[in-house]
């Protein structure tokens, strides 16, 4: 029930911001008919830098007429997505009244099919491409000048814990904050003791598992921090580690563990790519490569990276000046040269990781926890897109 009220609530929102921008994209297409308009009455009573001026100013608008009706047929797909969600609520209400009627296999399969439409619906409305970041939100100072901090990103709402690691190498030591507010205070955490070192600061937290590189290997653990045990742990074919391929900063950076919309993926670097950053999706449950992508940029040139929707941007330092400026789509096998700007204000980020829950880069930079929110185009999918 809670996936289906955050699904409404997401759609409440897209739907107010396709129709704020609904409106604005239908301003322009009345200034493109008048301007047009005003194109044809041209005659030889206008200047020729007039007309000139003209013609510019709609060539200008012409790249709005595909995106209104883009915005067009998002708007339709919004309507139709929220019936299934009422649709969705409805059926959960009526296995909620029917329990005692339905043995455990028959109510497992009505669930799990309510959960895969549900799962459609959430693929239709989360994505976009990553078009800005706002300016930084220092959370806190804490630790040294490299570390990892994070949120468990299939978490449901209420649950807001925070993790924090502090430094790059041969550390164990795990703090788990109940709130974001506790980690602001420095209160009311529990300490987790791991049973095996970590290297680099590309850990991530996803569905109450730590996912980490051993030391001096490349293995990943699966740590599970309620049972406080190892659940799996792989070693990930080919991948350098101990400082053979890190990002640009160092700091055993060679494996990255990310966390998107569509799952957990390993960025990292073999011998066999020369160097440039290969990303795998991995199955979080045994830690196998589901399949892999070779970007073609060389790792020691990223400051960072991270995933949004499939796509892994990389950022061009870790210094101050630095931007996402480079994109590798894996659903096309395809890249591009993007130009993302946001301010480094502490001049060193050793730490760089999207939540999808929270549509939030979470930043280590000099010691400082930083979160900046990103702004996504979203072009909603419909049926029968690839």
């Amino acid at each position: 029930m809670e996936k289906v009220q955050n699904v409404s609530q997401s759609m409440e929102v897209l739907e107010l911001r396709t129709y704020r921008d609904l409106q604005y994209v239908r301003s322009m297409e009345t200034l493109m008919r008048s301007l047009d308009a005003r194109l044809r009455a041209a005659d030889g009573s206008v200047s020729a830098k007039s007309f000139q001026e003209l013609k510019d100013r709609m060539t200008e608008l012409l790249p709005l007429s595909s995106v209104l009706e883009q915005y067009k047929a998002d708007t339709r797909t919004i309507v139709r997505l929220r019936e299934e969600v009422r649709n969705l609520s409805g059926n959960l209400a009526a296995i909620q009244e029917e329990m005692g009627a339905y043995g455990y296999e028959d109510l497992q399969q009505r669930v799990m099919a309510l959960e895969a439409r549900l799962h459609a619906c959430a693929q239709k409305l989360g994505c976009g491409k990553l078009t800005g970041v706002s300016n930084p939100i220092t959370i806190r100072a804490m630790g040294s000048r490299f570390g990892s901090w994070m949120t468990d990103t299939m978490a449901p709402s209420a649950d807001s814990r925070v993790w924090y690691m502090d430094g790059y190498y041969k550390g164990r030591r795990v703090l788990e904050f109940r709130t974001l507010g506790d980690f602001i205070k420095g209160q009311n955490f529990i300490q987790h003791l791991l049973p095996q070192p970590w290297a680099g600061t590309g850990h991530v937290v996803y569905n109450g598992s730590l996912f980490y590189n051993k030391y001096q290997s490349n293995v990943v653990v699966k740590y599970h921090f309620r049972s406080r045990s190892v659940l799996v742990q792989r070693s990930l074919p080919g991948a350098g580690y101990n400082n053979t391929f890190p990002y640009s900063w160092g700091g055993f950076s060679d494996m990255d563990f990310m966390v998107d919309e569509s799952g957990l993926w390993a960025v990292y670097t073999t011998n066999q790519n020369a160097g440039n950053i290969v990303v795998s999706r991995l199955d979080p449950h045994t830690l196998e490569v589901v399949r892999s992508w070779d970007t073609g940029y060389p790792k020691r040139s990223a400051g960072e990276a991270f995933m949004i929707c499939g796509v892994l941007y990389v950022t061009n330092s870790h210094l101050a000046g630095a931007k996402v400026y480079f994109a590798y789509f894996t659903n096309t096998s395809s890249y591009e040269y993007t130009d993302v700007p946001f301010h480094n204000q502490y001049s060193h980020i050793s730490m760089l990781d999207y939540n999808p829950r929270e549509r939030a880069l979470y930043t280590w930079n000099n010691g400082h926890q930083v979160l900046y929110n990103v702004t996504l185009f979203h072009v909603i999918s419909t049926a029968g897109d690839p």
